[in-house]
């Protein structure tokens, strides 16, 4: 009985070294911190507007800090070419996970949400089997003035096979959220 037991003790400690040695770069990513999203869009005049939510103190009490204040103001029948950030600002230098999101983009998908009479987004972008990213876009803002949010929502593990999820549509998607925010925007016609 001695005999097995201390065989089984050796093969044990012989597989849990083993397996803490191991190197294997196929483990599962730990989610990563994101402080602040910035989306960026520019019309074919070179106009620039600057979307941004930084929360610096993660869960903590403070709210994330939207500029512009107030919102984005867009040009009604425009089409802005659209990219989006996602910084962990509390590493310093910040760490750009945009990077990640690109790298791994069958893994991840940028969605965004707004009513269809502001306007509507399309992607720019796809991953290694030909499904939207949604690093970059465009968005091409609808005829009549009005009010609303731009949600972004970046999902990680989404499922891209599943209806409508290829052209934008978060209901069927699953996954896990890593970022979401909503910022302000309005519209006007020219």
């Amino acid at each position: 009985m001695k005999t097995n037991l201390k065989f089984l003790a050796l093969f044990l400690s012989s597989t849990l070294a083993l397996t803490s040695c191991s190197n294997d770069d196929s483990a599962v990513n730990e989610e990563e911190v994101i402080t602040t999203v910035r989306v960026t869009l520019e019309d074919a005049s070179g106009n620039t507007i600057v979307l941004q939510s930084q929360d610096l103190d993660g869960d903590g009490p403070n709210a994330p800090i939207l500029t512009p204040i107030g919102g984005g103001i867009l040009s009604a029948n425009t089409t802005y070419t659209g990219n989006i950030e996602f910084l962990n600002e509390l590493e310093s230098p910040a760490e750009d996970i945009t990077i990640e999101v690109e790298e791994e983009g069958d893994e991840h998908q940028v969605f965004y949400q707004l009513t269809s009479t502001l306007g509507t987004v399309t992607y720019t972008d796809t991953d290694v089997n030909g499904r939207p990213i949604g690093i970059t876009f465009t968005l091409t803002t609808g005829s009549a003035s009005g009010t609303g949010n731009l949600t972004v929502t970046l999902r990680h593990e989404p499922n891209k096979t599943a209806s409508g999820v290829a052209s934008g549509d978060i209901t069927n998607a699953g996954g896990s959220t890593d970022a979401e925010v909503s910022f302000p925007i309005q519209v006007n016609v020219i």
